[in-house]
């Protein structure tokens, strides 16, 4: 019986082809927009997590949080510094780099020309933990950093604006009143996870910086950015941490923790859910383009079956029951979604394959959301073709023979 009506289906598809290529495009557009808004999102979150990976050696951030102490105002209890650190290297077994960081932004002065960019104080940790690496000139030492020397390195976008095409190296600038040598250039690291850029930075030993760029109190550090041995330690890492910190800011059993640590994959999992939002508001606008096209395969089925009135009464004179009509307008709506399913995965694809080339990603549609395409196609030939199909059937044969 399916495959009769299969056939039926297929003939009635061929004798309205206007009909059914217009029943069809609704169904298209939004099984294509749902493609692509998938492999959108899968290979940008793949693009992201890339990103995070490439950026960082295994690492873990530290932060200070605001405490409610004594029934007063939330504030800094147990602040980080650059002992914390120190103590974390010395403590934390799975710990292989610890690099406190201090940042603002400020202007960066060269002749004529300024530029306001942002400035770290760093250690030398830092370049591990975060993987920059020198393109030209060379890195401070240890003893800079215990002379506080008025070194700094800086990135390409800081070069470019300063120096133009010049050789930054042994150039001096200025930052608020203090001279600075320059004597690396970073390797460029383009945009950063939200789009920042990564080559738009000064970077100086935390000494120097504490002492000319901003004062702060002795040894306070906006951030600790530390690298585990290895992917498999982070947790342990996080771990250990945790102990050595509570302990140094004598926090009780059961207190709440005056620092916030994350981890790389904590990071990844935040960008994934951001994403995965963005991705369900992009398919649920795609969704309603399919429920148009549900609606516009209704229409046409219940104007199909007023024209094919009198054929559906001859089929019942000669021994057609109910149900065989039912499946037969039932299949032909099914068809033809599943035709426009089908031809929507092919241009979606196509479009996948355009787009992801275009915005220099990896776009792949993803065989769950191929499956899902499917059987949404499917899904929305049974539910609104159902009630044409109902009524094709629940015709009175005498009164369908009669009709001209």
């Amino acid at each position: 019986m399916i495959l009769g009506a299969f056939r039926l289906a297929l003939s009635a598809i061929a004798r309205n082809t206007t009909r059914a290529v217009l029943t069809v495009l609704g169904i298209l557009i939004g099984i294509t927009a749902v493609i692509i808004v998938a492999a959108l999102a899968e290979s940008t979150s793949s693009a992201v997590a890339d990103k995070i990976d490439s950026m960082s050696a295994n690492a873990l951030y530290v932060w200070p949080q605001p405490v409610q102490a004594s029934g007063a105002k939330a504030r800094f209890v147990g602040r980080l510094t650059e002992n914390d650190g120190r103590a974390i290297a010395r403590e934390a077994v799975s710990a292989v780099n610890v690099a406190p960081w201090l940042v603002t932004q400020g202007q960066v002065v060269y002749g004529d020309k300024n530029w306001s960019t942002t400035i770290a104080g760093v250690t030398l940790p830092y370049y591990q933990v975060r993987r920059f690496t020198i393109a030209r000139g060379e890195n401070w030492t240890e003893s800079d950093e215990l002379l506080k020397t008025k070194v700094c390195v800086i990135g390409q976008t800081v070069a470019t604006n300063l120096f133009g095409t010049d050789d930054p190296i042994g150039r001096t600038i200025r930052i608020g009143r203090s001279p600075y040598r320059v004597i690396g250039l970073l390797t460029p690291r383009g945009s950063g996870t939200f789009g920042e850029d990564q080559d738009d930075r000064v970077m100086m030993p935390i000494g120097s910086y504490r002492a000319r760029v901003l004062h702060t109190s002795p040894g306070r550090v906006d951030e600790l950015m530390i690298s585990a041995a290895s992917e498999q330690t982070v947790d342990r890492a996080k771990a250990q941490i945790q102990s050595i910190l509570r302990q140094r800011h004598h926090i009780e059993p059961g207190g709440r923790d005056d620092f916030e640590i994350r981890t790389q994959a904590d990071m990844r999992a935040t960008t994934d859910a951001i994403l995965g939002t963005l991705s369900l508001l992009g398919i649920a606008v795609a969704a309603i383009s399919l429920l148009v096209g549900g609606v516009g395969v209704m229409n046409i089925m219940l104007v199909s079956v007023a024209e094919r009135t009198r054929e559906i009464g001859i089929r019942m004179s000669i021994g057609a029951r109910e149900r065989d009509i039912l499946v037969q307008f039932l299949v032909e709506a099914v068809v033809l979604t599943l035709i426009g399913g089908l031809l929507g995965i092919l241009v979606g694809a196509a479009g996948a394959f355009g787009i992801g080339r275009a915005l220099d990603l990896a776009m792949v549609p993803s065989p769950r959301a191929i499956a899902v395409a499917v059987a949404t196609s499917v899904f929305i030939g049974t539910i609104f073709g159902f009630l044409p199909a109902w009524r094709a059937a629940k015709l009175d044969p005498i009164a369908a023979l009669r009709v001209e």
